[in-house]
This record gives structure tokens, sequence and C-alpha cells, in this order.
């Protein structure tokens, strides 16, 4: 798996990644999910880079235009609750993709909460087979949830080409990433990879819990 990190890079992207881990900003939910999809947004563009184009006519009022456009037939895939906003991003851009959704939840299995597994229900997608698939999630902590959701999508058909997105990686979820696709067939773009996991399986400095800063605490 090749890995794409943003961060390394001089772009306004970081601006948007600043103030999505600011406490002070945190507290307007409006403007954390504006971040995401402004991310979002930024990270589709430069993905598209790497689809495949071939030239088009396109008919002008005064006469015909020569145009390179994407041939790839895009699925855009994302798990609940958390990846919705950084969704609507990526559809923004890619519009004529279909969708898929998972809904996945981290949850520990001891008291401790030190044993931590990731639990998937359900599956709504098109078949893949010989598409694109663009999975994003904001978060990628063990990589527990991408594994799972991927799993659940590759019963809808093999992809052509896969490709993922999250906007704060831990080198263990990466590492956990590349174990599952040792080849360069599958790409990874991060906005930024962090430190590490703490106990707790959240990435350091990370964030927070995406999903609650989007839309609320939740029981």
């Amino acid at each position: 798996m090749k890995t794409i990190n943003f961060a390394e890079r001089n772009t306004v992207l970081n601006q948007f990644v600043a103030e999505l881990r600011d406490i002070c900003v945190q507290s307007d939910r409006m403007r954390f999910r504006h971040n995401i999809r402004r991310i979002g947004h930024a990270m589709a563009y430069e993905m598209s880079k790497e689809l495949t184009y071939s030239e088009k006519q396109v008919r002008t009022p005064l006469d015909v235009a020569s145009v390179s456009t994407p041939d790839d037939d895009i699925v855009l895939a994302t798990v609940f609750r958390a990846g919705l906003p950084l969704h609507e991003a990526f559809l923004d851009v890619f519009d004529r993709a279909g969708n898929a959704f998972i809904s996945a939840y981290r949850y520990y299995k001891d008291e401790a909460c030190q044993e931590l597994d990731v639990k998937v229900e359900y599956i709504a997608s098109p078949m893949l087979d010989g598409k694109t698939l663009i999975l994003v999630d904001p978060m990628l902590a063990t990589g527990e949830s991408f594994e799972l959701a991927c799993k659940a999508l590759f019963t809808k058909g093999r992809p052509a080409k896969i490709m993922l997105a999250c906007i704060i990686a831990s080198p263990e979820g990466v590492a956990h990433l590349e174990s599952l696709f040792p080849d360069d067939d599958v790409t990874l773009y991060c906005a930024a990879v962090d430190s590490h996991l703490n106990s707790r399986k959240y990435i350091v400095p990370g964030l927070g819990d995406a999903g609650d800063l989007s839309y609320g605490d939740k029981i």
C-alpha cells in the first residue's frame, strides 16, 4: 500500500486541520463539520489526479472543445456517523459517484476500556466489480474500522482500484492497513499522521471523537 501524507506539504489544507484540532474552535459543531468538508474538498481534488483520464469532445454554443475528464466509475463509501461530512465533501467533487454506507461502531470489551473491538451492523452498496472504490473515514486509529468496512464492501464485488482517505491517522493504523494491502494497488491518503495511540486507542494528539464533535455526544 502506498501512503500519501498531505501534512508533509505546505498547503492551506494544514490550516483546515489546525482549526479542526483546536479546542477553542471545536465547540462550534457547524464550524467543525465545515472544516471537515473543506479538508474533504482539498483531498478529493488531489486524489482526482490519480484517476484515469481520456479526451472528450464537448459542444459549446460556438464550437467544439476538447477536454480530458475521468473515466473511472467511482463508488464513494463511508462509515456512519463520523464519516458523513467527509463523504458529503467528496461527493461535491465526485458528483457522479455511486454511494455506499457502512454502519460500524467501536466498543470496549472490558471495564478498564483497554480491549477495543469494532462491529459492523449494516451495509448498503452497489456492485463494485471493476469500479474505483473510494472509502473515506475521518479517523484511522487501529485500522479495524477500515478493515471491516473493506471486508463488508468486498461482498459486493472486487473493485479495480481502491483509494482510502482519512483526516488523522496513527502510525499503528497505517501499519495495520499496510499488512492488509501489501501491494501498491491500494493508496491511503491522510491529511496528517500523528504520533501514537493512547491506552484507549485514541489518536494522540488527534482531535477527539469526530462523530461527537460533529453531531453531539451519544449515550
